[in-house]
């Protein structure tokens, strides 16, 4: 899952809570945690309320009534953020108070290495059942140095486009979704001069934002804002200026872009007012074009993406060790986590599996999606999830060094305050003031 932009914390602030969460540290609720309940949900008959906080959409709504037709005595709270950043922030909060943390709160790839410095927080959620669930990368990501698994892998990111044949048609380019993807085949600059041929005969713009397009081309750098060693490198990465020069140059010098902050009003908006004609989409993000572009038809999915592969975004689910009921939110994460769940989730919401089992399913590859022009978005993300080659290296500081990043474009392209190179001096600057 993925978030809004906001405006990069203070490197004090962030210090003082970082210190806060330190200071509050140790194994509190940590042997409750320990083991995990499995996957029985053998925990007791006892009756108990179960929050689980999440974010965007990860398919669940039918799940938690399912579970709670499967054990009597559970009921399920769902609390939802608005935005991966307030779910982001709250967890933050609740662990540096040490209380109010929902009983399973759902943590992004790209803030999860944030909460690893800090694994007493959180239940060891290693288990027998879970052995050989998930894609190695999934499961290593998550999983200390020491052997505890801080949270249960939920959905990956493979990325496609989803366009509007209906605007292509218009424009004069192939609409066919197998079409589509030979026309799109290649680089970033070529998916960028195909844009410049749409907006040559349309209204729309090609694609929603700079910051939305950013996140599939610093997906695919290996190493792009810290290295292994801890060292910041966002400011001296070639690699991650040029991309910056060359999104920005596409969005505002050739106006490629519709200058819709992603996230925002805004960009809610523009789906209904046809705004634009291309956006990157992870599997999660079927279900949030289709709420967004409610009663519009036209939105397609093709099986291709600038540069190869791309994966963005999918989440974990974690049981913060403060809880009053570890053991049973163990076996609830454990049981939606489980290959079963996760593709009936797919099938609501198109949040891709990580499941090894789960991608081999004939449910997950015979599904299709009604809305995207009845297109195989089972078999179309199975096949984008075999072009990944690799996970790039995100550190401590990933969320914080992106935020500035994007809102470096988003100064650019939406708000039309600066031009490329005075935004990348607020942004080495915001970096910087990270220590």
């Amino acid at each position: 899952m993925q978030r809004t932009r906001r405006t990069l914390t203070s490197a004090a602030g962030i210090a003082a809570l970082t210190l806060g969460m330190a200071a509050c540290g140790g194994d509190d609720g940590g042997e409750e945690g320990t083991g995990g309940a499995g996957g029985n949900g053998e925990v007791g008959a006892e009756p108990v309320t179960l929050s689980v906080a999440t974010f965007n959409e990860f398919g669940y709504e039918e799940l938690f009534t399912e579970y709670e037709s499967l054990h009597d005595n559970v009921t399920i709270e769902h609390v939802k953020a608005d935005t991966a950043d307030n779910a982001r922030d709250a967890l933050r909060n609740s662990l540096g108070a040490d209380s109010g943390a929902s009983d399973i709160e759902a943590v992004e790839v790209d803030w999860l290495v944030e909460f690893m410095q800090y694994p007493d927080k959180f239940a060891d959620l290693s288990d027998p059942s879970v052995d050989g669930r998930w894609q190695d990368w999934k499961v290593a990501a998550a999983t200390t140095e020491d052997g505890k698994l801080v949270g249960y892998g939920t959905d990956n990111g493979p990325e496609a486009i989803c366009y509007r044949a209906d605007l292509f048609e218009e424009a004069g380019l192939p609409s066919d979704r197998e079409e589509v993807a030979t026309l799109l085949e290649g680089d970033w600059q070529h998916y960028f001069d195909v844009g410049k041929d749409f907006v040559a005969s349309s209204d729309a713009a090609w694609f929603d934002s700079a910051n939305a397009t950013w996140q599939g081309m610093i997906n695919q750098v290996e190493v792009a804002y810290q290295d292994e060693a801890g060292e910041i490198i966002a400011t001296t990465n070639p690699e991650v200026r040029e991309l910056y020069d060359q999104v920005l140059t596409a969005s505002v010098d050739d106006e490629l872009s519709a200058g819709l902050g992603q996230w925002s009003p805004d960009w809610a908006n523009g789906f209904q007012e046809s705004s634009f004609a291309t956006m990157l989409c992870p599997g999660w993000m079927l279900g949030v074009v289709e709420g967004n572009a409610s009663g519009i038809e036209g939105w397609d999915v093709a099986n291709v993406f600038p540069g190869g592969g791309g994966n963005w975004g999918g989440s974990y689910l974690t049981v913060p060790a403060q809880g009053d009921h570890v053991a049973e939110a163990t076996a609830l994460a454990n049981w939606l986590t489980a290959p079963e769940q996760q593709v009936k989730a797919f099938e609501a919401k198109g949040t891709f599996p990580s499941q090894v089992e789960a991608l081999e399913s004939e449910e997950l590859l015979s599904s299709t999606n009604a809305f995207f022009n009845d297109a195989p978005t089972g078999e179309i993300f199975a096949e984008r999830a075999k072009a990944i080659t690799f996970q790039p290296y995100k550190g401590p500081d990933y969320f914080s060094i992106n935020t500035a990043l994007q809102d470096a474009l988003t100064r650019v392209d939406v708000d039309g305050t600066d031009d490329a190179q005075s935004s990348w001096d607020k942004f080495v600057s915001d970096v910087e003031a990270l220590g």
